[in-house]
């Protein structure tokens, strides 16, 4: 496969922009030597390189892109919008109408603000919790690997320079599925824990009625208790991942999905706790989401159309179907060439990642490297394997096998050496404190 035209511009990249690229997943080191295309366009699951390579993709812009790149219906109500306008000096009728349509989706909401990306909805909902209870401590699920990019997250993880660590000191930690750790720290932190904010659900299930004994547990402690819904919203549901396991949090985040890759994000939760953030009551007033371009009208129209194809279409029941066909495909696939021990699928069919283990079978980057340089040279650009409304059968099928001859020779490496296979330095984890 040439890419001579995209490893030329890599430097360019770097020379202006700090890692060469605006979202660290999206990073040269998250991609095998010479094997990180730059894309020019994209039409349903496909997109096209520099190089003019295509590409059957599974990233779908870190799953914000659920029914397919430039998706018809989506382009043309963003391109009338913007031909009367995309921002004015007083809110636009829009903001009502797609505030609307998505609590009308959202059962659990009664108000919502919108935002443009996960961490300004996420960074909302925790200081409109501490104001709301007077508290300053918040828990997270340590177990979920991205909350926000703003500092009571960051300063969680090994990238923590420039953050100050009193302002580390006031995030606490549990682990999803393990209810005695969240319960550590309500007796350890007793009454001072404003808000617990994790995903309802990863690439594992709860278990043991995880989610609804960690909001008993906020109930009793009056904590808020707030579901990050950036992966599982307009996936695992018409209503998110609260609808799919029967629980109403306090306060929920969404974003991704939900415009199919325009840039909106949504904090929506009870009013009593949102209205904090407006003008009718008599507490102290709170700095919500105030943002130039929040309510940037073609990003709404954007939402408004995506949600309106899921209203009318089966949009989620496809994400799952095609999801189980592409696992049922590689699962094949890997039992073929004997690799259960090695290489395996997570996640729910809508949102599935993969594992790659070495020859001891633990998690190696080095073996994730080389089974990355034998699909993109195959023409797949799967980071991991999340369908959109727009893969097929036969995408499916041809991913099928693409991942049969890619793990023929990750089978030949768990033999006779990862080195002997592998072109270049490994990719990296995006948590680390050095390069």
């Amino acid at each position: 496969m040439d890419m001579l035209k995209s490893n030329e511009l890599s430097k360019k990249f770097h020379d202006v922009i700090p890692g060469g690229a605006h979202t660290y997943a999206k990073g040269d080191d998250q991609y095998p030597e010479s094997l990180a295309p730059y894309i020019v366009r994209g039409e349903g699951c496909h997109v096209w390189d520099l190089d003019g390579n295509e590409y059957i993709e599974y990233g779908m812009g870190l799953r914000a892109v659920s029914l397919g790149h430039a998706y018809k219906p989506v382009v043309e109500a963003v391109h009338k919008q913007i031909c009367n306008g995309n921002n004015f000096v007083r809110p636009a009728i829009i903001e009502l109408e797609c505030a609307q349509m998505l609590l009308e989706m959202i059962e659990s909401a009664e108000m919502v603000k919108f935002g443009k990306n996960g961490s300004d909805a996420t960074s909302a909902a925790i200081k409109l919790s501490r104001a709301y209870t007077g508290r300053e401590y918040v828990a997270i699920c340590k177990d979920h690997p991205f909350f926000s990019v703003d500092d009571w997250f960051i300063g969680t993880t090994p990238m923590q320079a420039g953050i100050p660590k009193a302002v580390q000191d006031l995030t606490l930690t549990f682990g999803y599925n393990d209810i005695d750790s969240l319960e550590a720290l309500f007796q350890q932190y007793e009454n001072q824990i404003a808000c617990v904010i994790l995903e309802a659900e990863k690439d594992t299930p709860p278990v043991d009625n995880f989610l609804h004994r960690a909001q008993q547990l906020c109930r009793q402690a009056g904590t808020v208790f707030i579901l990050d819904e950036m992966i599982t919203g307009f996936r695992w549901h018409n209503g998110g991942g609260q609808k799919f396991h029967d629980i109403v949090p306090d306060l929920s985040a969404f974003g991704k999905a939900m415009a199919n890759g325009f840039s909106v994000s949504a904090l929506a939760g009870k009013r009593e706790i949102m209205q904090l953030g407006g003008l009718h009551h008599d507490r102290e007033r709170v700095f919500l989401l105030s943002l130039t371009h929040g309510a940037e009208t073609p990003s709404l129209a954007a939402a408004m159309a995506t949600m309106k194809i899921y209203q009318q279409e089966p949009v989620v029941d496809t994400l799952w179907r095609q999801g189980d066909r592409l696992a049922a495909a590689v699962n094949k696939a890997i039992a073929e060439h004997e690799l259960q021990d090695y290489f395996m699928l997570a996640g729910r069919p809508c949102n599935l990642v993969y594992m790659t283990l070495d020859r001891e079978k633990k998690r190696s980057q080095a073996f994730r490297t080389l089974f990355l340089q034998e699909i993109i040279k195959r023409g797949l650009l799967a980071p991991s394997l999340i369908v959109s409304y727009s893969h097929t059968d036969a995408d499916i099928d041809r991913t099928a096998e693409v991942f049969y001859e890619a793990l023929g020779v990750y089978r030949q490496a768990i033999e006779n050496g990862v080195d002997n296979y592998l072109v270049g330095r490994p990719v990296k984890p995006v948590w680390r404190r050095f390069n």
